[in-house]
Parts: C-alpha cells; structure tokens; sequence
C-alpha cells in the first residue's frame, strides 16, 4: 500500500495532473465496499460527476482513473456552461458479482458525509435503479428514475450530444453539418453507443460496430442490419473508407498504436479520457485528423443531470445539449486562430471560467 500512496500523493501535489481538492478513500466492510471519491474542483459549485463500479486490475488504477474522470468531470462542466465544478466516483469490483443494496447504501452515506461537496450519477456499471438507492442515504444524487423524481436515463442526451460534435466536425472539415454518406465507426454500442447508432442512421450515416458484448452488438444488427460489424476495435480503426471514429467505450482509445494505424478524418465519441497521455493531441494534429474534445461533446448526459437538481425538464435539457454543435465549432475555430490542437484549445476556454470564478 506504501507504494499506491506514494503514487497517489505525487500525483495530488507534484503532477500536471494532479490539483484535486479532496480525495476520499471508503472502505465498508460489511458490504465490501471499496470505493474512491475525487473531488477535483469546486470553484463553480459542487462537483458533478458519475459514480463508476469496475473491477479495476489494482487499487492504484481505480485510485488513478477517480483522478483522471474528476479532472475531466472539471473540464466538461466548465465548458458546457453549468455552475458545478468536477468529481468522480470509482467502486472497486465486478459489480455483476458485489453490487447489492447494502453495498450501495453504504456508497450513498459516503458521498452524504461529504455535505453537498459532491453530487453523484450514474457511469460504466452504474444504472438509474442504482441511483435510487444511493439516493435513499444521500439527497445529493442525480440520474434517479422518474418515478422517484430524477430525469431518467441520461444516455440519451449524451449520445444527442455527440452527434451535435459529429454535426460540427462534419461541418468544419467538410462544410456541411450533415453525416449522410459518411462512414462512421462506433467502438462500443452499450448504453450510449447504441442510441448513436440510432442518431447516425436517422441521418443517413453509413455505420459500423464493434463491441466486447456479443448481445449489445445483436441488439442493433437484429433492428438494422444494414449494420456492418466489425471483429473489434483494432479491425474497426483500420476500415477502409472511414469517415469518423466514434469511441463510446473505457478510455486510454487514442493512443501510440492506435493512432499512427486510424483510418479516419475524425474522432468525435462519448468515450472519457480518449487521449491516452499528453501528446496524443498533437499527434492526431500531425497526421491531419480533427479531434472533437471528447469532455466538449459528450456533455449532453451531465447537463441533464445537472438539470434535474432544479426539477428536470427534458425539452429544457435538449436545447442546452444542442447549443454543443455550436461550442464545438467555436474550439474549432480557436484551435485554428492559436495554432494548437483542439484539446489545447478547450483546454484554454475551460481553465479561464474557472480562473475566473475563483478571482470572483
């Protein structure tokens, strides 16, 4: 453990990735809780963001993908215009295997002694029913079902929100904000993935799959088999003919082998820290593909849940997931005016409104 504490304190105080406010280690053994709360920042008001359950290979991974979601968590709200600054939650575990309702009840009285700091959803592993019993120790969570007077579902305006950044690339590179006749390929089509999917055909798109989930791929190819499949993630990068790559599954998807072998002019998905390591920006930069920020356009889920603090309304949600197109073009334009990639260039808008808000 000395040595995943050592890891975890360099990051907190000595890494460009580090900054966070407050990390939170919960253990309940009784349920076998093994969970992490990281608080990146709060100068826009209480972090907001998802809790994730993984069977994480090492506490020092779990401990390092809370730091990483929770910066982003930071990055997104900022840029998607909400008064909530970032955070993230990790459970350690196959939650196939340990999820139960003690196990979440004891989640929801860690993120309640946290006194409104922080204000969980759902993520990877996390569903609506879940949030309904955290909510029942905790009144700070979000993403509950209607019927216990959340907003449902937020995959749904995630994934309208990426194809409003699919809309903008196609209209900053080849100037028209449609995908008719476009190749897209989407790496995982589970609960964002496939309402993409649904999107990108409705407008025409030519589409191509993959994921690890034989049945999330037969959910799709049995509604719409026009639906090509690829074999997997290093086939689908590779495709001839592709238009745009939309990773929808774990991040680390943009990396120094996936990179130099990609076959398409852009990468716009909901997946969260696509870029593997600082750099990779560049690198897309180099080989002339436009990257859509993945914190920029995948938005949409957190601005419904934000909403739903303030009594949810959906059509209210959709109008705010829309303007993303319009967000998305202006880094684009950024990008171009400062000559840095696009990532730098969100980067840059973000960390000014939380400048600013900590000067006021």
């Amino acid at each position: 453990m000395t040595d995943v504490t050592n890891g975890v304190l360099h990051t907190l105080f000595h890494s460009d990735q580090g900054g966070h406010e407050q990390v939170v280690l919960c253990q309940d053994r009784a349920s076998g809780l093994k969970a992490v709360i990281a608080l990146h920042s709060t100068a826009l008001g209480p972090a907001l963001g998802g809790t994730r359950f993984y069977p994480y290979a090492s506490e020092e991974e779990a401990v390092a993908d809370a730091l990483n979601l929770a910066r982003g968590m930071s990055y997104k709200n900022a840029m998607a215009g909400l008064d909530h600054g970032g955070g993230k939650a990790v459970i350690i575990g196959d939650p196939e295997q340990i999820k139960t309702e003690e196990l979440l009840l004891a989640y929801g009285r860690f993120v309640a002694s946290l006194g409104g700091r922080y204000v969980t959803a759902c993520d990877v592993g996390t569903y609506v029913a879940d949030m309904d019993v955290v909510a029942r120790e905790c009144r700070w969570t979000t993403g509950r079902s209607p019927e216990n007077g959340g907003a449902g579902d937020s995959s749904v305006l995630t994934a309208f929100g990426v194809f409003q950044g699919m809309r903008a690339s196609a209209q900053h590179l080849w100037g028209d904000p449609t995908l008719r006749g476009r190749k897209v390929g989407v790496a995982g089509v589970g609960k964002v993935g496939h309402h993409l999917v649904e999107h990108l055909l409705s407008d025409g798109a030519e589409v191509v799959i993959t994921d690890v989930r034989d049945e999330s791929v037969r959910r799709i190819t049995e509604k719409h088999p026009e639906v090509a499949v690829a074999a997997d993630t290093e086939a689908l990068i590779r495709t001839e003919g592709l238009d745009i790559y939309a990773p929808c599954a774990l991040g680390g998807a943009l990396n120094d082998d996936s990179v130099p072998v990609l076959t398409a002019s852009v990468v716009c998905g909901a997946a969260n820290n696509q870029l593997a390591h600082p750099g990779v920006e560049k690198d897309l930069a180099d080989r002339s593909i436009l990257y859509a920020p993945d914190y920029v356009v995948n938005a949409g889920g957190v601005i419904q849940v934000a909403d739903e603090l303030h009594g949810f309304d959906f059509d209210r949600c959709k109008a705010k997931a829309s303007k993303i197109f319009d967000t998305t073009l202006a880094i684009f334009a950024r990008a171009k005016d400062d000559g840095i990639p696009p990532a730098a260039a969100a980067d840059r808008i973000a960390e000014q409104r939380m400048a600013e808000a900590r000067r006021g």
